[in-house]
């Protein structure tokens, strides 16, 4: 292993120590370290890599970090990268699923729970109201996404998810807002493109012979058609896994990735742990390997060809359309399974209201509102 690995591995391990905030907040922490501080890149580039980031599903603070490892490393750097930014948040998920921190039992323990339910209906309603002013900026936008959101909360599966962010695509390629950018061919990577492929249609049809399998099967899928953040992981995983999970352990790991420090997609490591009683470490591992993989997999294969694919006016079009039915889509998850499973009183509702206001205007910080929900789970 080189010294550019070893150190691309502590620098990402620093930082995945102290990354609070989520995905924007991952982004300033990577553009004082790597570009101010330690200049492995100009601005220029970085802003080249965000970019990449926002046209490709996937974890997107993930992939630029993933991106910047690779420029220094090579594809053992983007894995040093990778394993050092997401293995603090991997660490205290999966002890959370295991109960190590389940000591206080009994009624302090289930008011800590309800606290945090309702501080993610908090933090989705904050992240449906940024995707909307940021998508859907005028009327042929809006109406993709109320169309996403009525048909999801009337007809709710993951069959229906598919088929509205496939159409939407395409009502994107012939109405939707299109590039009209020049810019150089770069040059495609096939074999990371081809085995995307390859693992999103195979592994349907591998998935009943082992229960891991058919775990990697379900976190691969969505982590393949993630447009739009971290936020709307939840979305596709709550309809993905059905009834896997019951819905008060999923709020509960969903909130408590963002309490966490680095990437929001490690609630997969909650989730596959908590699949898995039996082994629930290789769950954990599983999960969290599927559901990163196709997104780094993109970065592998197109970093250096985005530029010019984004401007071609069809595939922007096309990215449009999907964004703004990935507003819809997070719409519909705020009301089920995140509103009805954590607001059951005028109370909590008066809460969630305050803190959607602390969040959005008075810019509170995240801990210190995680501290306060937690607070009102355990005296109400």
């Amino acid at each position: 292993m080189s010294r550019n690995t070893v150190e691309v591995f502590y620098r990402f391990l620093a930082l995945g120590c102290v990354s609070f905030g989520g995905p924007a907040a991952h982004l300033g922490y990577f553009h004082k370290a790597f570009v101010q501080k330690l200049q492995w890149l100009d601005e220029a580039g970085y802003a080249r890599l965000i970019a990449l980031s926002q046209f490709l599903p996937g974890p997107g603070s993930s992939q630029v970090g993933f991106a910047l490892g690779l420029r220094r490393a090579g594809l053992l750097g983007g894995v040093a990268a990778f394993v050092g930014f997401t293995l603090p948040s991997f660490v205290l998920l999966y002890l959370l699923a295991v109960g190590v921190f389940d000591y206080a039992s009994g009624s302090t323990f289930d008011g800590v729970i309800q606290g945090l339910k309702l501080f993610a209906v908090v933090v989705v309603a904050d992240a449906s109201y940024s995707m909307f002013k940021s998508f859907c900026s005028e009327k042929r936008a809006i109406t993709i996404a109320v169309v996403t959101a009525v048909t999801l909360l009337i007809i709710p599966s993951l069959i229906t998810q598919m088929l509205v962010l496939l159409l939407a695509a395409a009502v994107g390629i012939f109405i939707g807002k299109q590039s009209t950018a020049h810019t150089p061919h770069g040059k495609i990577s096939y074999l990371p493109l081809v085995l995307f492929f390859l693992l999103l249609l195979g592994f349907p049809f591998i998935a009943g012979y082992s229960q891991w399998l058919g775990m990697a099967n379900d976190f691969y899928y969505s982590g393949s058609f993630v447009f739009g953040g971290g936020h709307v992981v939840l979305p596709l995983l709550q309809q993905t896994l059905g009834d896997t999970v019951a819905t008060d352990r999923f709020l509960l790991g969903y909130a408590a990735a963002q309490a966490v420090p680095g990437p929001m997609f490690t609630l997969a490591t909650f989730l596959g742990a908590e699949m898995s009683p039996v082994s629930p470490w290789i769950g954990a591992f599983i999960a969290t390997l599927a559901i990163f993989l196709p997104g780094f997999l993109l970065v592998l294969g197109l970093q250096d060809s985005w530029e010019s694919l984004a401007a071609k006016p069809r595939i922007s079009g096309a990215v449009w359309g999907i964004n703004a039915a990935v507003v819809g889509l997070l719409i519909s998850a705020l009301y089920q399974p995140v509103f009805v499973s954590a607001v059951d009183s005028s109370l909590a509702m008066a809460a969630a209201i305050t803190g959607f206001f602390a969040l959005r205007s008075l810019k509170s910080p995240i801990l210190l509102l995680i501290l306060a929900f937690a607070l009102f789970g355990v005296v109400t």
